[in-house]
């Protein structure tokens, strides 16, 4: 993303609704001449308004005229800098929903002298006026991209700052920290140490050990963003793309009687209570000489390991208690986190016609009884998921779910490291100075304090034009 536009004082416009038909769209402008291009087609009862009768933050029935004819009736709203969502004069202007309008609207404004926003412009003039910092703006685009109620309150959380206040909090520390430091430096010659080591020490396991927190709740802070995956495994023929389709209450997958029809893992995604759970549909798990069969099975034991749980299906009338605890064990092998949870799903219970002789021992290992086929007891899989992957009452925990910002946490605390390290092994003040600089780098980079060009490129470019 070019970011040249950034130093001129353009009067931006782009349309803030998604593209197409609809009810009402709304052309949003901002910059200094916003109000004057509104009061260039803005007509209240045919005729022409003045900037001073527009009043901030109050919405004004009238017309768009160009040429002596009325293009549409709309509501428009002026929010007045400093007081706007980019800190710049603000004009939003409602109108009817047509393609036609919106498209003409657009070209009127632009002909009396606006640009095209750039993808994020408006959101990016707000961090540069001050509006909120770099991590506040991010979440605008997260709020927008929320499809749940977990990756919503982390999105609104940070946006009202939460983030933003902790981040703050650990520089302000590291400052302090800092200052004693760069203190002796301008007395290296007089060998005077002004931060009693011990402290220095204590504070800084404090700040190393707030940033562990901090980088530790990525797992679920990640998981409440993008949704629980649930990998959904087991032989060929047990049901497992049946167990999809239930799951999901629409035919996804293909379903045949046939042995290895699921060559390729099949996704999909599901809110349930406010959670958004990815279920995969993967290869049969068996040994075969058939080539593609055996690539998608390679794709299975991915697929388990980006999982953060695993379905065990079988098929509980033909599989044997040894089958299903040699099938967990070698499912445990493949995975990297061996805490992982395992789920068995015994399915066909339809065709039972009698209790299975392991019956005792699959109480024991909690296993879930269902048939996919006929829709039943699949709400028990459903109540196993939530209580899984629900994560309760965070309260004022702060969750970092922005990779960015993690990884900018995990450097700063690797600079942290570098620290006490040099202390350890009686390291000049002015080589430990570095890493405390460059631990406030990263850990600035978060909420904007530091940025590049090349930064702010990567992060609004994602934003959609109009926001």
């Amino acid at each position: 993303m070019n970011l040249d536009f950034l130093s001129s004082s353009d009067t931006i416009c782009a349309l803030s609704t998604p593209a197409g038909h609809g009810a009402i769209a709304i052309v949003r402008l901002s910059g200094s001449e916003a109000v004057s291009l509104l009061t260039q087609v803005f007509r209240q009862k045919g005729r022409k308004t003045n900037p001073e009768d527009l009043i901030s933050h109050k919405a004004v029935f009238g017309t768009i005229e160009t040429n002596g004819e009325i293009l549409d009736e709309v509501l428009a709203t002026v929010f007045k800098g400093p007081h706007s969502y980019t800190g710049e004069d603000v004009v939003e202007i409602s109108c009817h929903g047509s393609v036609y309008i919106q498209q003409k609207l657009l070209e009127l404004i632009l002909s009396l002298g606006a640009r095209l926003a750039e993808p994020g412009e408006f959101t990016l003039r707000a961090f540069m006026n001050g509006k909120f910092d770099l991590s506040q703006a991010e979440a605008v685009a997260d709020l927008i991209a929320s499809n749940s109620e977990a990756s919503h309150k982390l999105a609104m959380k940070q946006m009202r700052g939460g983030f933003s206040l902790k981040i703050g909090e650990l520089r302000a520390r590291l400052v302090d920290f800092a200052s004693l430091i760069e203190l002796e430096l301008d007395f290296s010659e007089e060998d005077v140490e002004f931060a009693d080591r011990t402290e220095l020490f204590q504070l800084l396991e404090k700040i190393k050990s707030e940033i562990g927190n901090l980088k530790s709740s990525f797992t679920l802070g990640n998981v409440m963003k993008h949704g629980i995956p649930v990998a959904i495994a087991g032989k060929p023929n047990v049901g497992k793309s049946t167990l999809l389709n239930a799951l999901l209450n629409e035919e996804r997958a293909l379903v045949s009687e046939i042995p290895g029809t699921t060559r390729d893992a099949i996704e999909d995604t599901i809110n349930i209570s406010g959670v958004t759970f990815r279920f995969i549909d993967t290869a049969g798990l068996r040994h075969t000489e058939d080539v593609v069969e055996n690539m998608g099975i390679e794709r299975t034991f991915e697929k388990m390991n980006q999982a953060s749980v695993v379905l065990y299906v079988f098929d509980i009338t033909s599989t044997s208690e040894t089958e299903i605890d040699e099938a967990i064990a070698d499912i445990r092998v493949q995975l990297e986190d061996s805490s992982k949870a395992i789920i068995p799903v015994a399915n066909k219970t339809d065709m039972l016609t009698e209790a299975p002789h392991s019956f005792k021992k699959l109480v024991e290992l909690e296993t879930l009884f269902v048939s996919a086929k006929r829709n039943e007891n699949i709400n028990l899989i459903v109540e196993r998921l939530l209580q899984a992957a629900h994560p309760g009452d965070t309260g004022d925990q702060t969750i970092v779910y922005n990779l960015r910002h993690f990884e900018a946490l995990s450097r700063a605390a690797q600079s942290i490291e570098s620290i006490e390290k040099g202390f350890a092994e009686g390291v000049p003040s002015d080589l430990v100075a570095i890493d405390i600089r460059q631990a406030l780098h990263h850990l600035g980079s978060i909420t904007g304090e530091v940025t590049t060009d090349e930064l702010l490129g990567n992060i609004f470019g994602k934003f959609c034009i109009g926001k």
